[in-house]
């Protein structure tokens, strides 16, 4: 299990951002170099983990919750073979394109080592936006990415630390529940009952799906 390349984005002009500033970091290419990574603070004022990387839309981007991005190179080929064209490494925005770990079916609260002292924990799955689908430029993109679940992983810092193409990745902690993040994706998305099973995750999910699941629950026994 290893990171294949370690992506980092610029700002870019996009007619498809909700961002204020009409810019988007979604086109993310491959450093060649050491990146740094940390946690960048709470959604709103802090974007991306990665030095060297921009968020552009700090309201629905970024923070602490979603400091990093992974996703599969195994998923993006078969992207490419359903799509007919090629996917490089950072094609879905990413910043780590890994190999040799399902990140898709990570579960919340797994952390990862990469590296010398990086430490970084999933806590969702990725829900694609407009920007996304601009960026990619397929028709219907939001719902047949919805519709095959194969969403990747978004993940906080736990240990700061150093990291490059190349490195191996070690699964240090494996939660003994079974939410996933593609689950995840599903309860915050297609599948709203699902949204109590969340809460077998604890603390470690994402903020936004913990109140999500909170009041859902809240809803329904008021209901009751």
């Amino acid at each position: 299990m290893k990171v294949l390349t370690v992506n980092l984005g610029r700002p870019t002009p996009s007619p498809h951002t909700d961002g204020a500033s009409g810019l988007t970091g979604i086109g993310k290419r491959p450093s060649e170099g050491p990146v740094r990574v940390d946690d960048p603070g709470p959604k709103g004022s802090g974007g991306s983990g990665l030095t060297g990387d921009s968020v552009c839309d700090l309201r629905h981007h970024g923070g602490s919750d979603q400091a990093v991005y992974a996703y599969a190179r195994e998923e993006l080929d078969v992207w490419e073979e359903q799509l007919g064209r090629p996917l490089p490494n950072g094609s879905f925005g990413e910043n780590l394109t890994t190999s040799g770990i399902d990140v898709s079916h990570a579960r919340i609260g797994e952390r990862w080592r990469i590296g010398d002292e990086l430490v970084i924990e999933v806590t969702s799955g990725r829900i694609p936006c407009r920007t996304f689908a601009g960026h990619m430029g397929e028709r219907g993109w939001v719902k047949r990415f919805t519709r095959e679940g194969a969403t990747g992983a978004y993940l906080r810092v736990i240990v700061p630390g150093t990291i490059r193409s190349g490195d191996a990745i070690e699964v240090v902690h494996l939660p003994a529940h079974g939410i996933t993040a593609a689950l995840e994706f599903r309860a915050t998305t297609t599948e709203r009952e699902l949204l109590p099973r969340m809460l077998e995750a604890g603390e470690a999910l994402h903020s936004e799906t913990l109140r999500a699941a909170q009041a859902y629950l809240a809803k329904q026994a008021a209901a009751s």
